[in-house]
């Protein structure tokens, strides 16, 4: 799962998601996209999980990026524990996705493989998403 190497602060604020994506909501490196309609955190299991099942749908064939990149911690307080005493370690990591953020790209497949293997990728997400296509003409 994705991680990042290292941080300078170990703990962050939650944030508000409000506003659209500024950045990152264009497709740049393949054909076919999956974009994101609603903000949301989407945690590196997530990511992980959309990422294998459109490898494993298109059977290794094509390119996959994946244009997200989880590095928020979250942190969780122990259960049971009483009030006070501090903020609790970091468990997980999130990437913080607003609307019209791109999550995944493919490229080097048919569209109808790339929208199905998307399509199964876009079920793994917890929000509601779109299946976009570059159309040259």
């Amino acid at each position: 799962m994705l991680s990042p190497k290292r941080t300078r602060f170990r703990k962050q604020h939650r944030g508000r998601l409000k506003g659209i994506s500024s950045r990152g909501n264009h497709i740049c490196f393949g054909k076919y996209g999956l974009q994101a309609l609603e903000p949301a955190w989407i945690t590196s299991r997530q990511i992980e999980a959309g990422r294998r099942a459109m490898t494993r749908h298109a059977r290794r064939g094509g390119k996959i990026w994946v244009r997200l990149f989880p590095d928020k911690p979250i942190t969780v307080r122990p259960a049971e524990t009483r009030m006070g005493s501090g903020k609790g370690s970091p468990e997980f990591w999130v990437a913080i996705v607003k609307p019209g953020r791109i999550l995944y790209e493919m490229g080097g497949v048919p569209k109808i493989i790339a929208r199905r293997a998307i399509a199964i990728a876009a079920s793994k997400m917890p929000i509601r998403t779109q299946f976009i296509a570059l159309e040259i003409n």
